[in-house]
């Protein structure tokens, strides 16, 4: 277990809500920051978003799992939250995002609140719940490139949030309906790894009501084959890995492709 040294950093958020707003970043947080920031992002292509992206995921390879860090609730109010001692499937996400695209470390802080928040409000109800809001809700995160991938996807409309017993997963946010677009896990072939990029996202499809992926990853091409990279809840792991893409996949319901903008 890391050591946490008592430093907190108090970085103001100005410009990107309607009042300023603070977050705690500890130092270790902080120090990864800076370092990914100089050292993978600023060399970096920009031209070429998924080899920064492949660069930077890359730093959190071994890091925990961690479920539920986010603070905020239908009855807790949200705070922004910046934690690399340990991710989830989709904070390892949000953080990638938003340092792909900073040049220090306030301006990942303002990106991170444009790539969690729809509109950039820091509210529980305004997160980005759902993988297909990175496509969907402002500001984009990215593209939605399923049915470029693959001939053999399948399009279905979901009414998000809402369970098969027609409650709400998330309290207050109610229904979204949504055309989802998917390929199917015993679809995805040579073919479709041909047509991926490596640092595409890649949502996992799920046939439950209510829901647009059950997890979340990242398409690495590496000298080892097609890799997913993802912050893994399975026992055997509990960390940030880079898992065969093909054998991950085959047994799923199917997967969703976003690209970077």
């Amino acid at each position: 277990m890391r050591k946490m040294l008592p430093l907190m950093l108090i970085v103001t958020l100005a410009g990107c809500a309607a009042h300023s707003r603070q977050a705690d970043i500890d130092s270790y947080t902080s120090k990864k920051i800076n370092e990914i920031i100089e050292n993978q992002v600023k060399p970096g292509n920009k031209d070429n978003p998924g080899e920064i992206i492949k660069n930077v995921s890359y730093q959190f390879l071994g890091t925990p799992y961690a479920a539920n860090k986010l603070i905020g609730s239908p009855t807790e109010p949200e705070k922004l939250v910046i934690d690399f001692n340990g991710l989830d499937c989709f904070t390892f996400l949000d953080y990638v995002e938003s340092l792909r695209k900073s040049s220090d470390q306030n301006d990942f802080v303002k990106n991170l609140i444009q790539t969690r928040y729809i509109d950039g409000k820091i509210n529980f109800l305004q997160r980005k719940h759902f993988f297909t809001d990175w496509s969907t809700r402002e500001k984009l995160n990215a593209k939605d490139v399923t049915d470029e991938i693959s001939s053999s996807y399948i399009k279905i409309t979901k009414s998000l949030n809402r369970k098969a017993d027609g409650g709400e997963y998330i309290p207050g946010l109610g229904s979204i309906k949504r055309d989802i677009k998917y390929i199917p896990g015993d679809k995805v072939d040579d073919s479709v790894i041909k047509n991926l990029k490596t640092g595409d996202y890649i949502g996992i499809y799920t046939h439950l009501a209510g829901l647009d992926v059950t997890h979340t990853g990242i398409f690495i091409m590496t000298d080892h084959g097609p890799m997913l990279r993802n912050a893994s809840s399975l026992a055997a792991n509990k960390k940030v890995v880079d898992s065969p893409f093909l054998d991950y996949v085959k047994n799923k319901p199917g997967i969703i492709v976003l690209r970077a903008l």
